[in-house]
């Protein structure tokens, strides 16, 4: 299980939000390049970074900042946030990162989603953000009365094998995860995915290994890390090789 440390770019610094509300954030340092060298340097072995002024407009607002990161890190790097265009997913590739994450534009536009599955599938996740088990949608700012495990289920079967499962309400609470959602998640998704929100401790993320969970493929961490409560070396002890 692959230890995610976040890096959230908002105004050109890296930040944190609280149940990701635009109006509750803490900046964590002045540039994204540093958390992300950080991190790098204390052992990540892999960067999500999510360009939360594209989330919020729409369109990729920071990909000069992701460029740097992906130049200057040996480390592969995840990025989403206003990624709704197949422009947009070739300009992010060509930025450098490994992988790119869709969320609104592959609930709301089949064909969109139908294009990169087949010219990036291997290089592409779904974000599946939730509120109460509901899925949130324009930058976690909407939420609608779709079930998260209807939505997996649908994704899957336009041929979608790879998620990235958040829990709004917990996101940067540092109150733990919700290990039966986690379990319940885990039952729906037949490739893999990576959960967020509330990892607080480094029991925090035994327990999540104790789930063994084989699709369980990695947890995404930001307040816990920089609020120094556990480095990202003992976050990658905590977890299953």
């Amino acid at each position: 299980m692959i230890l995610y440390p976040a890096v959230d770019i908002l105004g050109g610094k890296a930040v944190r939000l609280s149940q990701g509300r635009f109006d509750h954030q803490t900046v964590y340092d002045s540039d994204p390049l540093h958390a992300a060298q950080t991190w790098v340097d204390g052992g990540a072995r892999a960067l999500h970074v999510v360009d939360l002024d594209g989330a919020r407009s729409g369109a990729p607002a920071n990909l000069d900042h992701v460029r740097r990161i992906c130049a200057a890190v040996s480390v592969p790097v995840q990025l989403g946030g206003g990624i709704r265009t197949i422009g947009a997913v070739d300009e992010a590739l060509g930025a450098g990162v490994e992988r790119v994450i869709l969320g609104t534009a592959a609930l709301t536009d089949v064909d969109f989603l139908d294009e990169v599955v087949a010219a990036h599938g291997a290089r592409m996740l779904v974000s599946v953000d939730t509120r109460a088990g509901l899925v949130s949608t324009a930058g976690w700012t909407e939420t609608t009365q779709m079930p998260a495990a209807a939505v997996i289920e649908r994704l899957q079967a336009r041929g979608v094998r790879r998620f990235v499962y958040s829990s709004i309400e917990r996101d940067g609470m540092l109150a733990g995860p919700d290990l039966a959602e986690i379990g319940r998640i885990a039952q729906v998704v037949r490739g893999s995915f990576i959960y967020s929100g509330g990892i607080s401790s480094v029991q925090d993320l035994r327990e999540l290994g104790a789930l063994r969970q084989v699709n369980l493929a990695g947890v995404i961490v930001g307040s816990a890390l920089y609020e120094r409560r556990f480095t990202v070396a003992d976050g990658r002890a905590a977890l299953p090789a």
